[in-house]
């Protein structure tokens, strides 16, 4: 089974050298003013404390240890051994280039091998991964890493849906475009009607729209 063990890039930890509130919001009034706006105009007076504050917010998944979500699993499953598919889990992230909002949809799946876990902690792995700064590709594995290490269950699959404002807003300016990127193990990765299944599944829907 492949699995991928997280390192200290996918669970870093608050370096020492953390600047405090006050230093962030110096470095906010000094992008204000390089921007070309008065950072003490009334307007303007009090976005530093609202950025920092709104960081916190955006860029939480920092805090948060995704495989302690997963620690607390079920075994009363009456021997249910199909998919468990947790799909368009909203997801939120910051492209890590231009600091600029990828939006989207998440699909996450798994083969449960004698145990399983709650769902809501799937969503919360998604979101301690997409609320860092990130590039797609790699969110993508690291929310099937996790998974696989920690439930060690048959298959894992994840597929991500998003739309990148580094491309719609700015750059090549192409509204509309979405981006796909899949990680499949296990089961998922072996064998193709499973795979198919999923993706079978994951596309049972209807036509949504992402927020871009």
């Amino acid at each position: 089974m492949n699995s991928i063990t997280p390192t200290a890039a996918s669970t870093p930890s608050v370096s020492e050298g953390r600047p405090t509130a006050e230093e962030a919001e110096a470095a906010v009034r000094v992008l204000l003013r390089w921007a070309g706006d008065d950072p003490t105009r009334e307007g303007l007076r009090d976005t530093p404390k609202r950025v920092v504050k709104s960081y916190k917010e955006l860029f939480s998944g920092y805090t948060v240890d995704p495989v302690s979500l997963l620690e607390r699993t079920f075994e009363e499953v009456e021997g249910y051994d199909e998919i468990v598919l947790l799909r368009d889990i909203r997801l939120e992230s910051y492209c890590e280039h231009h600091m600029v909002p990828i939006i989207g949809r998440c699909h996450v799946a798994y083969l449960p091998n004698r145990r399983v876990v709650g769902i809501s902690k799937l969503a919360r792995v998604v979101d301690a991964y997409a609320k860092r700064l990130q590039i797609q590709e790699k969110l993508t594995v690291q929310i099937a890493g996790t998974i696989d290490q920690v439930l060690q269950p048959h298959g894992v699959g994840v597929v991500i849906e998003a739309g990148h404002q580094c491309m719609t807003t700015r750059g090549v300016h192409k509204p509309g475009v979405s981006m796909v990127t899949s990680r499949m193990l296990g089961a998922f990765r072996n064998d193709f009607a499973t795979r198919r299944e999923l993706l079978s599944m994951i596309g049972q829907r209807s036509p949504g729209s992402f927020d871009t």
